[in-house]
């Protein structure tokens, strides 16, 4: 089933332009020989993530957007040019995200089922079909070192982070996370040289982790007590951007000295994040609700966009008739903003131009969708965080 709402919308003009020095490009689908190589100063970290930096390694991937239905074990597969699902297959046990690999040849399900008994189903994204399932404790979420030389498994329940084989899945190490409750979500430093993790539970905050020397390097608490979701760099590398979804808002944290710097109000329940196609602007879904599960339908669901140059809200886009935006990605060429609406049993195709929204029926409590083909060199994880 598919509703389509359209909307006049008002954008305001950020008050400054975004620029950033000149960086040299590097070949679609390659990467430095060493991705931990610090980029050039003042540069966007964003810039090989634009339409025009699809990897070789994509061509001939179906066009897609995988849906994860934690409540049906499933995941719903919808065709991004005739905006219906074309496919749905079973899964393991609550799967939360689909996670492109950092060398983009596979889709990974996070399956994190009830702890012990996670696992990880494997999608060919040339044929949009799930592969044989692997084995693996409390994967919420997924991320890979910058290198490529380990998959990072999210252990929420485990307070830990497990350092996997990025193809085989066996374990190397891991690291115990224990002032980091409900270890959620991450994004890497402009220099790779550290990670910053969001603690859902307790009294929220943020965990730093030194990924290559697998050390945690402080806890930040912020000056409310929340419940921090989702997590991004701001395209100059110095600022990161963390949803609070108790707060119905954005924190601002100083990455290098590791402090509160400011805060952003966007809705009720903010809860994820998209970086735009051009990386000038943020889009920050409110779920409608402060509840974790069995959300009431139909909430005050909204999108907020924020401008990265002024640090401001330049767009509010509701969902029409009510709703509960999740997780996504953006389409390749940008136009497409893609949602989950975890508590609506839907999905919301947003027109970033206009902010039109297009509603698809899927399975029960869709979570982490992620949107194939993206542009990048390769993914650090998540629903595509690419670089």
């Amino acid at each position: 089933m598919i509703e389509t709402f359209l909307r006049l919308t008002r954008l305001c003009v950020p008050l400054a332009l975004f620029s950033v020095l000149p960086t040299v490009a590097a070949h679609a689908g390659s990467c430095p020989e060493d991705c931990s190589d610090p980029p050039p100063p003042q540069a966007n970290v964003y810039s090989q993530t634009s339409a025009s930096h699809l990897s070789p390694v994509t061509a001939g991937a179906l066009s897609r957007v995988y849906v994860p239905n934690r409540s049906s074990n499933s995941v719903s597969v919808i065709d991004t040019v005739t905006l219906k699902e074309v496919d749905r297959f079973s899964v393991g046990s609550k799967p939360q995200h689909v996670v492109p690999a950092w060398d983009l040849k596979t889709l990974w399900v996070a399956n994190n089922g009830t702890g012990t008994n996670g696992s990880l189903t494997p999608i060919d994204p040339m044929t949009g079909k799930p592969g044989k399932q692997i084995a693996v404790d409390d994967p919420y979420n997924m991320y890979f070192m910058p290198d490529g030389s380990a998959a990072v498994i999210v252990d929420e329940a485990l307070k830990r982070l497990d350092f996997r084989d990025p193809q085989t899945m066996a374990l190397k190490s891991s690291l115990a996370t224990p002032t980091c409750p409900g270890i959620n979500h991450a994004d890497f430093s402009a220099d790779n040289s550290y990670a910053i993790f969001t603690c859902e539970y307790g009294d929220g905050g943020l965990a730093k982790i030194d990924l290559k020397n697998q050390q945690v390097l402080g806890h930040l608490d912020f000056s409310k007590m929340g419940m921090p979701q989702d997590i991004r760099l701001s395209p100059d590398g110095k600022i990161f951007y963390v949803a609070d979804m108790m707060n119905d808002g954005v924190f601002l944290v100083d990455g290098e000295s590791f402090k509160e710097i400011g805060f952003i109000p966007t809705g009720i329940g903010t809860h994820g994040f998209v970086v735009s196609r051009d990386g000038k602007r943020l889009y920050v879904s409110n779920r409608g609700s402060h509840k974790m599960e069995q959300g009431k339908a139909r909430g005050p669901g909204s999108v907020t966009v924020i401008d990265f140059a002024t640090r401001s809200v330049v767009a509010q886009w509701p969902i029409p008739g009510g709703g509960s935006p999740d997780m996504g990605n953006v389409s390749a060429d940008g136009r497409q903003l893609w949602l989950s609406g975890r508590f609506d049993s839907e999905v919301y195709m947003i027109d970033t131009t206009s902010g039109a929204v297009t509603k698809i029926k899927v399975g029960s409590e869709p979570h982490g969708l992620t949107v194939w083909p993206q542009p990048g060199r390769y993914s650090q994880g998540h629903t595509g965080n690419m670089r």
